[in-house]
């Protein structure tokens, strides 16, 4: 099958920076985190129907992996802010080592991360305290998971490097083909269906490490196209003490950022979780509906980020920050319309996730918020990426990071305990904290210190 991949220089529109262009960029990256998105709403769907304490035990480990791993991720994400910064430049002889630069420094401290996480994880779970039915779920899906986080280290550095030189549609098709895997062999392994042994929550693990695993395979075979070794230099180069510096100074702050905030929301999950296993069920189904918006945002800016680094390394900084306030215009829209089926039919979105009067009475207040609080939070993120592309990832790390801990978490327990809102004075709560991170990125991106920016 051939797979479209983009080996030449993008032909620029008339006017760059338009919301035509950051669509055309972002409308793959759209169906790709669409597709992973539902991957995880099937999966979870799936899951429910084991039961609830069931469903709330894959949120509450899905929450602890994507927390425990993301720095390593979030730090292979810099691939894209150089491999960018060069293609606007045209040095596309110098976008491919930057993969390499990356994996030399995080696959073997991913690998010696995932040893610990595998000793410590059962601790961690007990320590919180949640249902002993939980506990022994979260763990099993836990163990089934911490095999996929090499894999999803190397590919996101691998998607990194396509989405910088604009190429959007090649990690689609992959993702694609990994996520029809996952469904089929989820299915088989959670229900013991095709042939497969009933495995449960851990065979819902199982698919997912799968997938990534098959993922990586390929991503790595279209990293090593002979036309894309031959333009870009993708293929393996020795190591530079130099480049992984660099590469260290911009990727670890964005990782940094990534971590504290999910430790914080971690908090925020297991505080949930103490509540009891309908309200995390709840909140599980919430999460899976606001990740529609989410991955939509994600999408747009990181079609923001892209325009906004390939502008900047071709000096044009009217066209960077036009693209910013394009992929705005665009991540707005998108969310207008969740927003709206989130209001209009909120029994038909979770009946999709359990059908327990409980979770489904926690769950419809908690719609009515989310409709509002994926509109602040698509503008937070978009605004986010764009500072990302231009390689502003310290400042964006300091202020992430004090807003998780000095406001998101007083807030929380403010909301959610000591005034006893329980699981909706716990999201009240974390839409306050995304308020103000959007404020302080939007005045940010507005003060224009990202025009200066070196990396």
């Amino acid at each position: 099958m051939s797979v479209p991949t983009q080996v030449a220089p993008q032909r620029r529109p008339a006017r760059p920076g338009g919301v035509r262009e950051v669509g055309l960029l972002a409308y793959p990256v759209v169906l790709q985190t669409l597709s992973e998105t539902l991957m995880q709403v099937v999966d979870s769907a799936m899951v429910g129907r084991l039961g609830a304490t069931e469903l709330g035990a894959i949120g509450f480990a899905g929450i602890w992996m994507w927390t425990l791993f993301v720095p390593f991720i979030g730090t292979a994400s810099g691939v894209q802010v150089f491999v960018a910064r060069h293609f606007g430049a045209d040095e596309l002889r110098d976008c491919g080592p930057w993969v390499w630069h990356s994996l030399y420094v995080l696959v073997p401290g991913i690998l010696l991360w995932c040893a610990a996480v595998w000793l410590w994880f059962p601790t961690l779970v007990g320590w919180i305290g949640a249902s002993p039915g939980l506990q022994e779920n979260a763990i099993q899906y836990a163990y089934a998971r911490i095999p996929a986080a090499p894999a999803s280290v190397i590919s996101f550095a691998i998607v990194s490097f396509f989405r910088g030189i604009g190429d959007t549609r090649t990690p689609l098709f992959a993702a694609i083909v990994a996520n029809v895997a996952n469904v089929v062999i989820a299915y088989g392994l959670i229900f013991g269906e095709l042939g497969l042994p009933q495995w449960g929550v851990f065979g819902a693990g199982t698919a997912m490490t799968l997938a990534t695993w098959l993922n990586v395979g390929l991503m790595t075979l279209f990293l090593l196209r002979r036309k894309l070794r031959s333009r870009y230099r993708t293929a393996p180069v020795r190591a530079e003490l130099r480049a992984t510096r660099r590469f260290l100074w911009t990727g670890a702050p964005v990782g940094g950022q990534w971590v504290l905030d999910m430790i914080a929301f971690a908090i925020f999950s297991s505080i949930v979780a103490r509540m009891g296993d309908a309200s995390m069920a709840a909140s599980q189904a919430m999460l899976q509906l606001l990740s529609l918006s989410f991955m939509q945002a994600v999408a747009i800016s990181v079609a923001a980020s892209t325009l906004v680094g390939q502008y900047i390394g071709s000096g044009d900084l009217p066209a960077a920050e036009r693209s910013y306030r394009s992929a705005l215009k665009l991540g707005f829209v998108l969310a207008a319309i969740i927003a709206l089926l989130f209001v209009s039919i909120p029994e038909l979105l979770l009946g999709i996730f359990s059908r327990d009067t409980e979770v489904l009475a926690l769950g419809r207040p908690l719609l009515a918020l989310g409709a509002f609080f994926q509109l602040i939070d698509a503008i937070a993120i978009i605004t986010g990426g764009s500072l990302r592309g231009a390689g502003d990832t310290r400042w964006s790390f300091v202020v992430s990071a004090s807003l998780a801990w000095l406001l998101r978490l007083p807030l929380l327990y403010v909301a959610a305990i000591l005034l006893e809102g329980g699981v909706f004075g716990a999201w009240l709560a974390e839409l306050g904290f995304v308020l103000c991170l959007c404020v302080a990125f939007v005045l940010r991106f507005r003060a224009g210190h990202w025009r200066t920016m070196q990396i």
